[in-house]
């Protein structure tokens, strides 16, 4: 069944994007994206790799019900529902917090694609052992993926999108990050002349004490083969500004790449922003990957973005 999904993730139009905007003549460097937001609408980018081998694992094993948590706007919980729906597996979706009257776009279309939602307070959730106990007790024959595909096998499916692009030929790969399973993944499928930049979508106010450096270590990833930059949350996961937004709609008119505004945007406005505070050499050259998400705009208002 496997190769079935093979089928509907189109990874021939990830194709590699160069990007040509006069600041990057200015400081002699060269900018391409990874267009991973087109091989599928929903399970979209990088949610497809890190779930990937998780999935494979199910069905070998014969499951025939995937567990998995997130939040109300995760493209995780999104793109599991999806795969499961093409895979014909029971989806369960864990939620953090209570359910309001009025789902959110994401959990509204998750739930329509079959994946059955369970919402818990967040005092549990953020208590990983005690919500992994509940939901063992509970779903005891549910195959258990991480939250965001955060686990072994999604760092292998990390790695594998580097398959995708002529990674040797690139200085710098530059993403964003969340769990850091997807930074794992590229880190582990790069050279020691490479560096990969990740940039943080979260505000983590202590930048060498956190659980994203902790999971990373935990995994043996080198840690002088990357660097997390802090400074671009703009308030936070899924917080946004005027600045944002109106950077997302010039980087679209310029380059017509769409973001989203919880990572992509993000992500692309921090690597312009440190191209021009000549973070970068001379000669560098930059790939981004550019990891989907892009329902995750379904929440902004009406009309504010372009796209």
């Amino acid at each position: 069944m496997i190769a079935t999904l093979d089928n509907v993730i189109q990874l021939e139009l990830a194709q590699l994007q160069s990007v040509s905007i006069p600041f990057l003549h200015q400081h002699n460097v060269t900018l391409t994206v990874l267009r991973l937001d087109k091989i599928h609408s929903l399970i979209s980018g990088n949610k497809w790799f890190k779930l990937k081998y998780s999935l494979q694992d199910a069905l070998a094993k014969n499951y025939t019900q995937i567990v998995t948590v997130g939040g109300a706007y995760s493209n995780h919980i999104l793109a599991t529902a999806a795969a499961c729906q093409v895979l014909g597996l029971d989806s369960i979706g864990v939620i953090r917090g209570e359910r309001n009257s009025a789902l959110s776009c994401t959990l509204e279309q998750a739930e329509k694609l079959g994946m059955k939602l369970d919402f818990v307070s967040r005092s549990i959730y953020s208590n990983i052992e005690l919500l992994y106990q509940k939901l063992q007790s509970n779903y005891p024959k549910g195959y258990l993926i991480e939250e965001g595909g955060m686990n072994d096998k999604g760092i292998r499916g990390g790695q594998d999108i580097m398959k995708l692009a002529a990674s040797n030929k690139y200085t710098h790969i530059c993403c964003a990050v969340g769990t850091g399973t997807m930074l794992a993944g590229i880190t582990n499928a790069l050279n020691d002349a490479q560096r990969v930049i990740g940039i943080s979508s979260l505000n983590i106010s202590n930048n060498t004490n956190n659980d994203l450096r902790k999971f990373l270590d935990d995994h043996h990833i080198p840690s002088n083969k990357y660097e997390i930059v802090y400074d671009y949350h703009f308030g936070g996961y899924a917080k946004y500004n005027d600045q944002l937004l109106d950077f997302m709609n010039e980087w679209y008119r310029t380059t017509s790449i769409p973001s989203d505004f919880v990572y992509t945007g993000k992500l692309f406005f921090a690597i312009c922003d440190l191209i021009k505070k000549s973070y970068f050499a001379e000669q560098d050259s930059i790939l981004i990957i550019h990891s989907g998400g892009l329902q995750g705009n379904c929440s902004l208002p009406k009309g504010r973005l372009l796209y």
